[in-house]
């Protein structure tokens, strides 16, 4: 297996990353790694969803617990997972630090066995949004605080709460809002090695310089080997500078996030990490319940033998966005409405399908403007373009089982996860090449790819689309795309991998 971006090379990297020569001993010297891992996320899809996280956060630790580690998950108590949360258990209590308030730690354990540890701290946490912003979208002005407890709270996990009875052997953090958590282990001396996954470098956490006696950062890291990312305090900056190995979710974004193009003002320290071979991409999966034969979100099952309930999916979809029976294509967009996703483009291009008998179903939600402007697209095509603001799962995984195509032009997309349902459902993707789309469609084979995203490039791959259609290959390729791998079990493995030698690297 390739292991990463530059192969992880056998080379120190001094006291400011701290984690891998403390553990190295042990593996030299033959002894069983504790590969004990405490996976740190700001959501899971068992309790609150904001969006890909939330869902990986699920998937992601009960495959690698299937393969035989101990992995244990750690969230923030929001009001919505406190109202979801069952025989939660108070465990230990956790100190201030600065203007960081102090919490508990409480533990319940999922069905499954899953054992998840809560962070109680109701003057941070009990609140009415997402896990990131207001009722209105506006984001918690003391998100550092919220995010800072986080990370704070993992460092003390990891350095041993006699009341968990448990210590990992790694801590595994996720995109900025747990990114502190190898900041606050390396200024705490606690050696346990960091694994960093990247889900979307665009977003950093920044703060005000000013904010960094509150959030104990020492004056010390307030520099570009450190936390400042231009005059301001970066939690993602953070994670990338001090964690033992970093990880994207597909191949293609790790390469890319090394361009200045898509590097987001870190391309320098990214690179640097990849010459010490400490990034590694790896592919998100999907989980099995996204299956077409037996999904109970559908009411109309098929398989790549019979076609047949994928038509009456079509049907149900249609009649559901008021649009009129059509034997044309459907075209479906399932996805947050913001400008990296390209929505603005399908506004663009919509009037392509329409001119060539196709329909448009679409929903999500995000920026105002691009909300408004599908609605308004909607309004002027009743019949034939049907738009619901909001997201609800049945909705979207019928527009999988029902379309033909799946709009998906994002300007830049690590990994996406909307193109691997829609295969699954027989919805070929039109798609930008880029990040993790490249890495999961083929063109002309399992989707349609093009080069620049713009209005005319994404216009062209319709009118492609539209001529597949028409012709022969449709079934065909709906039936590769169903039969494209994308489950858990390669990228666990993978992870499991990069566990290894981040404990046994030194």
């Amino acid at each position: 297996m390739d292991i990463g971006i530059v192969q992880l090379i056998d080379e120190g990297v001094g006291q400011s990353r701290p984690g891998l020569s403390q553990v190295s001993a042990a593996c030299n010297d033959g002894e069983a790694d504790n590969q004990d891992v405490l996976f740190v996320t700001s959501e899971i899809a068992d309790l609150l969803k904001a969006g890909g996280l939330g869902e990986i956060s699920a998937y992601l630790p009960r495959v690698l617990r299937q393969n035989g580690l101990d992995v244990r998950i750690l969230i923030p108590g929001y009001t919505a997972v406190l109202a979801r949360a069952t025989g939660l258990t108070v465990l230990a209590e956790l100190p201030a630090l600065n203007a960081i308030p102090a919490c508990k730690i409480a533990a319940m354990e999922a069905t499954d066995g899953l054992i998840l540890y809560v962070v109680i701290c109701p003057e941070l946490y009990d609140r009415q949004g997402s896990p990131y912003v207001d009722a209105n979208g506006v984001e918690f002005a003391d998100n550092d605080l919220r995010f800072a407890r986080l990370g704070l709270a993992a460092s003390e996990i990891a350095a041993g709460l006699p009341g968990l009875g448990w210590k990992p052997g790694l801590v595994h953090v996720n995109d900025w809002p747990s990114a502190m958590a190898p900041a606050y282990m390396t200024w705490r001396g606690v050696p346990t090695p960091t694994i960093l996954t990247v889900h979307n470098l665009a977003y950093q956490g920044l703060f005000n310089r000013e904010r960094t006696a509150a959030l104990g950062i020492p004056d010390s890291a307030f520099q570009t080997e450190g936390v400042e990312f231009y005059g301001k305090v970066s939690f993602l900056k953070a994670g990338l500078y001090y964690a033992s190995h970093l990880t994207t979710v597909s191949p293609t974004y790790a390469r890319e996030i090394l361009t200045p193009e898509l590097g987001c003002g870190l391309d320098g320290l990214l690179r640097n990490r990849a010459d010490e071979g400490r990034l590694t991409g790896i592919l998100n999966g999907i989980d099995e319940s996204y299956n077409p034969e037996n999904d109970p979100h559908l009411d109309h099952h098929f398989d790549i033998h019979d076609f047949s309930g994928k038509l009456n999916n079509a049907a149900e979809v249609r009649d559901s966005f008021g649009l009129r029976g059509s034997a044309g294509p459907l075209f479906a967009l399932v996805s947050r409405l913001v400008h990296q996703k390209g929505v603005d483009l399908v506004v663009d291009a919509a009037s392509a399908i329409l001119a060539q008998g196709g329909q448009v179903v679409a929903t999500g939600q995000g920026e105002p403007e691009l909300e408004r402007a599908m609605v308004e697209l909607a309004a002027r095509h009743p019949e034939d373009i049907g738009v619901k603001i909001g997201f609800d799962e049945t909705t979207a995984r019928r527009m999988y089982a029902g379309s033909d195509f799946l709009l998906m032009p994002s300007r830049f997309e690590p990994c996406g996860l909307s193109q691997m349902y829609a295969q699954r459902f027989g919805s070929l993707p039109i798609a930008h090449k880029t990040g993790g789309l490249a890495d999961t469609i083929q063109d002309n084979v399992t989707g349609f790819l093009f080069n620049k995203p713009s209005a005319g490039s994404l216009r062209r791959t319709i009118h492609r689309a539209m001529e597949t259609f028409r012709g022969r290959g449709l079934e065909r390729m709906k039936s590769a795309a169903m039969q494209r791998p994308a489950g858990w079990t390669t990228a666990a493995r993978s992870y499991q991998d990069v566990y290894h030698q981040a404990i046994c690297d030194a």
